[in-house]
């Protein structure tokens, strides 16, 4: 599975951005605040869409795909990790709920132990969970749907430090067991390093360098900024 974005183009967010994501890798996303990061990522699952140019999946324009087909392949999770009232299993139903389905219970579980909460059920409230708890569920809800490519936007920076290493063996978990495809923005150099195969570094609404940490020159990656 190849992602590209062909000539993409949004308002005066992002410019005539080119550039192939490498398959069954981490990929991070960096740049200083306001270079387009967010929007990015959100035109991969349809959240916006570009004035011009194309994104291709597999060489299939993501246009021309129904948009709940693609959102089964593509995952979205953000740094808020919003839950809904009620207990575990319901906010891990919900992506089935759009679907108009109902998630097994005994699949649920299988996600909770997937994403490291196997001392939880599914039964109790979301009410007393923590902030790392609420962001691995929030993992396990992306995953309900099985999708090949997984988005993260910032999903470990309100965490604790013990947190953010259990957060980060967890991808690298769902990366190398699961060959996920993983785009993740991260304002943390030392984590995109230590994280990812691939970065890309925006500014300006512009992907100025991509590829291996260790190879880019960019001054932002420098520490320049």
């Amino acid at each position: 599975m190849t992602i590209q974005f062909l000539d993409i183009s949004f308002k005066d967010v992002l410019k005539n951005i080119t550039v192939e994501i490498p398959t069954h890798q981490i990929t991070a996303i960096v740049g200083p605040s306001g270079a387009g990061k967010s929007t990015f990522l959100k035109h991969i699952n349809r959240l916006i869409s570009p004035n011009s140019g194309d994104i291709l999946i597999d060489g299939q324009s993501i246009e021309s795909v129904d948009i709940l087909s693609l959102r089964k392949r593509v995952g979205l999770a953000f740094q808020s990790a919003p839950m809904f009232n009620g207990t575990i299993y319901d906010n891990l139903n919900i992506p089935m709920k759009i679907h108009q389905q109902q998630l097994d219970k005994d699949r649920a579980q299988s996600l909770l132990d997937k994403v490291d909460l196997s001392h939880l059920s599914i039964d109790q409230s979301i009410k007393n969970l923590s902030g790392g708890e609420k962001q691995k569920l929030a993992i396990a809800r992306t995953l309900v749907l099985n999708p090949d490519i997984l988005l993260l936007d910032e999903i470990t920076s309100s965490l604790d430090v013990h947190s953010v290493q259990e957060i980060e063996l967890l991808i690298q978990k769902l990366n190398q067991e699961d060959d996920k495809t993983i785009l993740w923005i991260t304002h943390n150099l030392q984590q995109a390093k230590r994280m990812s195969h691939y970065t890309i570094v925006m500014e300006d609404g512009e992907v100025v360098e991509a590829g291996p940490f260790d190879t880019l020159s960019h001054p932002f990656v420098k520490g320049e900024y």
